[in-house]
């Protein structure tokens, strides 16, 4: 029994074109853009470590970035009591922030890079 093959030529496409006439490349963008604006205001929260704990007229105000407080000066009420740690390197700035963004930061590289070997 002899089957028929029939050739069908796709027309060539350029470097990076799609066959999608929609703009789907629009909400990739956003995310993007958005989640690399958080990246840098992170980045820079977490590094400046200053200007976190605010204790005016009886309030109490921490950012988000150094919850818990783990180090911090006399009047604040933090966790360890003495100021930068001796065994953090001394070409690293010193932020509180470091030491907890620590976990989020695993947890997000763990569940996002290596999702695939999970499944």
């Amino acid at each position: 029994m002899r089957m028929s093959i029939e050739e069908f030529h796709l027309p060539q496409r350029g470097l990076g074109s799609t066959a999608r006439r929609d703009k789907w490349w629009i909400q990739p963008l956003v995310v993007f853009c958005v989640l690399s604006g958080f990246i840098v205001y992170a980045t820079w929260a977490a590094l400046q470590g200053a200007h976190y704990f605010v204790h005016a007229n009886g309030e109490h105000y921490l950012s988000p970035f150094y919850s818990p407080l783990l180090y911090g000066a006399e009047h604040e009420p933090y966790w360890i009591a003495e100021g930068i740690p001796k065994w953090w390197p001394s070409f690293l700035p010193f932020s509180p922030a470091m030491l907890i963004l620590i976990g989020p930061g695993l947890m997000r590289f763990t569940c996002y890079y290596y999702r695939g070997a999970y499944y």
